[in-house]
């Protein structure tokens, strides 16, 4: 079966990339995976969202492997009969101080090849595609979609299966240790020996980096997001997709409104910092990983760049009605009691450098047979197959392929 691979998360991205090793003949291929499921976390817990690539710098690899991805993501659905809905994404301008940061989004859209995107100035046009928004002028990707990151992860994981590798759950990777051209790895329940080792561990990046001594940095900063479910009986106030123009100074892309894959309309995600990797509600708190992030060299520089925006996200997600006011920026007609419980909320796996920086971009390190990915935040589950292509083709078996 040629070389031994483990693959270390059992998220989207790890089986991708354990199904694209499979189907090439390139391995035998063990994904390990800590939880007693697959897409247990960032995976299992986004807002089902295929990207279009409206944000990202050209150039960069979340401009190259979203675009390439997306048609991957599209074309795997038809073949497996999963469901994939293009609802189309409007991104809202709703004054005037916002319309230089919406001609950059058009910009960046432009040179990173967004199919049939539209500018759109005026009520008039914005209400053409959704009726109920508020605005002034947006950019409109109809081919954004709506997908079940979950159930796509599992087809991956039965083709893993089917062409003969192994997904093992509930084996959490505790050790790594590079002996000669092989990597032992300890698990929970005791060790192998691979020739190659793929980790791509989602909120405990940084913990399977640290393993093989890999750099500390980047360390990963867990950022929650917490989501309303809209009343079903008023999900007719949105077609598809209304976003704002996200703050160019903050990674994250504000309160919105996403119509989801089985037809439920959910509003946020805000961003708070999360107590715990893990934490997905603030009763969640863990000491250590609250403490590592308190004494990380660029945590000073972090707070005093973002505290205002820190605040006002904390105070969204502590107080109602904060939090509608910022929804009903882009819905007027939107009434507090329509926002009826919080869901499921997620944690983002946000890369964090030593001077305070938040990692914009994809990161991938290598230490010897041992490929690490060290930040893969959105669009990672849209990007998952391109990510994979390019992980394989330039980092794993790069040697042999040069």
């Amino acid at each position: 079966m040629g070389e031994r691979i483990a693959i270390i998360g059992g998220g989207i991205v790890g089986v991708a990339i354990a199904r694209a090793l499979v189907l090439r003949g390139l391995g035998d291929v063990t994904v390990f995976e800590k939880e007693d499921r697959l897409a247990a976390h960032q995976t299992g817990r986004n807002s089902g969202v295929v990207h279009a690539g409206l944000y990202y710098q050209p150039g960069t690899l979340k401009a190259q492997l979203c675009a390439a991805g997306r048609v991957s993501i599209r074309d795997y659905c038809a073949e497996k009969n999963l469901p994939y809905r293009e609802v189309g994404k409007l991104v809202v301008a709703v004054d005037e101080s916002e319309l230089p940061a919406l001609a950059d989004i058009e910009r960046r859209s432009l040179a990173n090849g967004v199919p049939d995107l539209a500018r759109l100035d005026g009520l008039a046009r914005l209400r053409e595609i959704e009726p109920s928004v508020a605005g002034i002028a947006a950019v409109h990707s109809p081919h954004t979609a709506a997908v079940d990151y979950g159930a796509i992860t599992e087809a991956m994981a039965q083709d893993v299966r089917s062409n003969g590798g192994t997904i093992l759950t509930g084996q959490e990777v505790v050790g790594l240790h590079i002996d000669g051209p092989s990597v032992r790895v300890r698990t929970t329940t005791g060790e192998q020996l691979f020739d190659r080792v793929i980790a791509c561990a989602g909120l405990q990046s940084d913990v399977v980096a640290r393993l093989v001594g890999a750099d500390p940095s980047p360390k990963i900063l867990p950022f929650r997001g917490e989501y309303w479910a809209l009343d079903p009986a008023r999900t007719d106030l949105v077609r598809g997709m209304i976003y704002p123009v996200p703050d160019p100074r903050f990674p994250f892309l504000g309160v919105h409104f996403t119509r989801g894959v089985y037809d439920d309309v959910h509003v946020g995600p805000n961003a708070v910092p999360a107590l715990a990797r893990e934490g997905y509600g603030w009763l969640t708190v863990s000491p250590k990983d609250t403490w590592e992030s308190l004494r990380w060299p660029g945590a000073g520089a972090l707070a005093k760049q973002h505290w205002r925006m820190g605040i006002d996200e904390i105070s969204g997600s502590l107080v109602k009605p904060l939090y509608f006011r910022k929804a009903r920026r882009f819905i007027p007609e939107l009434r507090m009691r329509d926002l009826t419980q919080k869901t499921a909320a997620g944690v983002r796996a946000q890369a964090w450098g030593r001077d305070g920086t938040l990692l914009d971009d994809f990161a991938v390190d290598q230490v010897g047979p041992v490929t690490l990915l060290r930040n893969a935040p959105s669009p990672a589950a849209t990007s998952s197959m391109a990510i994979a292509d390019h992980l394989i083709e330039h980092y794993v078996f790069a040697r042999t392929t040069d």
